[in-house]
């Protein structure tokens, strides 16, 4: 199946899974936010995933592409709608991943308390969600926007990435729990050696990105041309 009509496939795919989930998840369901550039998305953003869903049991895992972040320079972001594509590709075989469009359709910066309240929105008051982020992320929570509120709407699972000392990540997650009554936990997963600006520094050398991605990402990557030409990006 050549790469456009695979990607017409998992588009159809994903949009059957977003109508059937709102239906099926339960009054007292639990869904994990993975929000991230996946710039591009790759194997170890997928294990993640899967980790996390089977050890918290969630009904369901959505991937939120960023739209225009607060904290990253999207001069340097490829455009949203391959970001989204990309990913839509990467996981629309897995009956329990999912992928949202929110973020990548707003024009204006996205910050994660409207992701979160939108999602409250479209689930029922008393789903819980949970937001996974990289562990080292947790000490730059108190700087987001209304992390007062935020924390009331959602609970985190923060991610050690390797070579990441806990002792001071620890310390913060006291902190913030006492301080914001936040819900806040650590949870290590298998530690893969990837990450997308190696990949996207591979492409630009010429250099194979085989095994590092789903085989439909690195086709969707080659056909457009991705990471080789500045006219990728935003802006």
């Amino acid at each position: 199946m050549n790469i456009d009509n695979l990607l017409e496939k998992a588009l159809n795919e994903n949009n059957k899974k977003q109508r059937n989930n709102l239906e099926s998840i339960s009054k007292f369901g639990k869904i994990a936010i993975m929000g991230g550039t996946f710039d591009p998305i790759h194997i170890a953003h997928l294990s993640i995933a899967e980790e996390i869903r089977e050890r918290f049991n969630f009904n369901r895992v959505i991937f939120v592409p960023a739209g225009n972040p607060p904290h990253k320079d999207c001069s340097r972001i490829t455009s949203s709608k391959h970001r989204y594509l990309m990913t839509v590709l990467a996981t629309y075989t897995n009956p329990y991943f999912e992928v949202s469009s929110f973020e990548v359709e707003k024009e204006e910066t996205t910050y994660t308390i409207d992701t979160v309240k939108a999602f409250k929105e479209l689930y029922k008051d008393e789903t819980e969600i949970y937001f996974v982020i990289g562990a080292d992320t947790i000490l730059e929570l108190i700087t987001w926007k209304d992390i007062d509120k935020l924390f009331k709407l959602c609970s985190f699972i923060g991610v050690p990435r390797p070579n990441i000392r806990l002792d001071k990540i620890k310390k913060e997650i006291n902190k913030l729990n006492h301080k914001f009554k936040s819900r806040i936990y650590l949870s290590p997963v298998s530690q893969l050696q990837i990450s997308s600006t190696d990949i996207r520094r591979r492409v630009k050398e010429n250099k194979s990105i085989k095994y590092l991605l789903p085989e439909s990402v690195e086709n969707y990557i080659y056909k457009n041309k991705l990471y080789i030409k500045q006219n990728n990006l935003n802006g």
